[in-house]
């Protein structure tokens, strides 16, 4: 079974539209829907906006449904002049660029976790790979691999966005893929982060630039994710 998860309805009604077989089921306020999709069974859940909301779900669908691969999908913002608007970035690995305890001596961006630290959190090569080549078949060019940055921040302007990339190389930004990936390290699941670019390093307002463009960014990374569920 493949978990997916997305944080709005833009980013995953459009997979449960997709789904045979459905069956739905709410744990603390969250949807889980069960079915099939290119011949995959899958369950979809809406996180909700932010790394809490996104860590409640994961780690409930990892205890509920035993999934045996996460992808995290959706729209993000860019951190690096080589993502636009309508870019692809797969994640390389992950950050929490918000967590920080610099002032006693850690790395920014380190987690605690039970038996180590680490800043960055490795993302699943092989479903990596399978994401792109979902790129390639539905003729997706414009693909980046990289660090993506998670915060519980919409980051905006391009003097931060540039910092996310000073600091920890990011190529996005958003805000739920670091703590999925969080729980899914933990528990040994496989993960995998999607972002379907919808506001970029430009002069152009950042508000106005995702409110024009995060709904056709949202479809686009459903678009891939259906392509990688057909394999």
């Amino acid at each position: 079974m493949i978990g997916i998860i997305g944080a709005m309805d833009i980013e995953v009604n459009g997979l449960i539209d997709k789904m045979s077989d459905r069956k739905d089921e709410v744990i603390s306020g969250t949807r889980y829907t069960v079915g099939r999709i290119g011949g995959k069974d899958c369950v979809v859940a809406q996180c909700g906006i932010g790394k809490v909301n996104a860590a409640i779900a994961a780690q409930t669908m990892v205890l509920r449904f035993a999934p045996d691969a996460v992808i995290n999908t959706g729209i993000g913002g860019s951190t690096s002049l080589k993502t636009h608007v309508g870019s692809v970035v797969i994640a390389e690995n992950v950050v929490q660029h918000d967590m920080d305890t610099t002032v006693i001596g850690d790395r920014p961006g380190e987690l605690f976790l039970p038996q180590e630290k680490l800043v960055f959190l490795p993302c699943d090569k092989t479903l990596r790979d399978q994401l792109v080549k979902a790129c390639e078949q539905i003729g997706e060019q414009k693909v980046v691999i990289g660090t993506v940055a998670t915060g519980d921040q919409f980051i905006s302007g391009n003097e931060k966005r540039m910092a996310l990339n000073d600091k920890f190389g990011a190529v996005a930004c958003e805000m739920e893929g670091g703590s999925i990936g969080h729980v899914c390290y933990v528990n040994r699941v496989p993960f995998a982060i999607l972002r379907s670019i919808s506001d970029s390093m430009s002069e152009e307002d950042d508000a106005v630039e995702y409110a024009v463009f995060s709904k056709s960014a949202a479809e686009k990374s459903i678009r891939i994710v259906s392509a990688f569920l057909a394999e």
